[in-house]
């Protein structure tokens, strides 16, 4: 048995916190009796051509915490909302795997220069910040790690386009190139990230802890795997797979399977991610600790499609394309030992229950346009689909 201890703030900053997991996060931190300051640029990738009327994120908080409309590459907007606060919920960053491939200096800029902003103005500007949190990724693992009936555990690289091209889509031993077997990724795993977006988490979060140690404001990273619930974009097709299959539906389309259809991810309710955040925010057990965040479950790509299927219960085409996009991992899922250890945090929605709950959001939404072969034909301009 474990004994928790909290910490006592009031003033929360959100950067990012108009996006899907910030608002979440903001509005059970208000619940709790929190006062929430939000920094976001309102990208309109995410919330639209008018966000302060039409963006359901903005609109749920809007309200309810101190706006500020801004972006995290800003050292005036940063100074502006750090003001008074006790702890920072880094969340503001570019998200996506594909896009992060070709918009390399805005991901860099966005993730890496954000963050050092953040802790450039902490080290040299009067704050009375305590504690900082991060969104780090699952991408920071890679193809995470696996079995190898010769090598033990093993972590193996970026699959090759050479064995891609031809319809293998299975992860290799590094060392001897035998097929292995997945295993869950423990935080002790080897990080080595196969996409832009996922290097930019891994310094994101190494650099976080870094500064936090030598200024002694308490750090803790998140690494969430796939994040999914109601209030998730239903118009930008470069991330969240549930949200993107479901407009694709809603448009009466065809749904295109990468690979083989058996990559597999760790899909994880929005109710989760925000019980999980919180409890790091309030306790000084989770200090200087990155944390896994997922169900510790694996589910592949066919599964999640034929059950959105299911429950919207529009009859859609599935074709298995054996397209594949460079920087993709084949699966990966999470071991929750840690966080289950430190923090008493186990998830309470099963795939199920959060795809239904799901599901019934997104048949209350307008229908929004099928964007997604544009951002597929993007990338094949630039040689990154095949």
């Amino acid at each position: 048995m474990f004994i928790i201890t909290k910490i006592k703030m009031k003033n929360i900053l959100i950067t990012g916190g108009a996006g899907f997991i910030g608002s979440n996060i903001a509005l059970k931190l208000i619940k709790n009796g929190y006062h929430v300051t939000v920094l976001d640029n309102l990208s309109e990738q995410i919330h639209g051509i008018n966000p302060v009327e039409t963006s359901p994120l903005f609109v749920s908080i809007k309200d309810k915490v101190n706006f500020i409309k801004g972006t995290v590459t800003s050292k005036e907007d940063w100074i502006l909302a750090i003001q008074n606060q006790d702890a920072i919920i880094h969340l503001a960053a570019e998200t996506g795997t594909g896009q992060s491939m070709y918009n390399i200096n805005d991901y860099v800029d966005t993730n890496i220069g954000g963050t050092s902003l953040m802790w450039d103005i902490l080290t040299n500007h009067k704050h009375m910040v305590k504690k900082v949190v991060i969104a780090s990724s699952r991408a920071i693992y890679g193809e995470g790690k696996y079995h190898c009936s010769e090598h033990g555990v093993v972590y193996p690289l970026a699959r090759l386009d050479e064995h891609m091209t031809k319809g293998d889509f299975s992860v290799k031993c590094p060392i001897c190139s035998e097929r292995v077997e997945l295993l869950p990724t423990t935080e002790n795993s080897a990080l080595h990230p196969t996409s832009v977006y996922g290097l930019t988490k891994q310094v994101q979060e190494e650099l976080s802890m870094i500064a936090g140690k030598s200024l002694k404001i308490p750090v803790v990273a998140f690494r969430f795997q796939n994040v999914y619930g109601p209030g998730q974009s239903l118009s930008n097709p470069y991330t969240g797979i549930l949200s993107i299959f479901s407009t694709i539906i809603k448009n009466g389309n065809d749904i295109s399977i990468f690979e083989d259809g058996k990559e597999c991810r760790d899909f994880v309710f929005i109710d989760d991610i925000v019980d999980a955040t919180i409890r790091g925010l309030e306790k000084v057990e989770a200090n200087y600790k990155s944390f896994n965040v997922g169900t510790g479950i694996s589910i592949d790509v066919l599964t999640v499609a034929n059950t959105l299927i299911k429950y919207l219960k529009i009859p859609t085409k599935l074709k298995i394309t054996g397209n594949y996009r460079l920087g993709d991992i084949k699966s990966n899922f999470a071991d929750l030992s840690l966080i289950n250890s430190t923090l008493g945090f186990l998830p309470t929605v099963t795939f199920d229950e959060g795809i239904s709950l799901f599901v019934e959001w997104v048949n209350k939404q307008e229908i929004m346009q099928d964007n997604y072969q544009k951002s597929i034909n993007e990338l094949k301009e630039r040689g990154l689909f095949k």
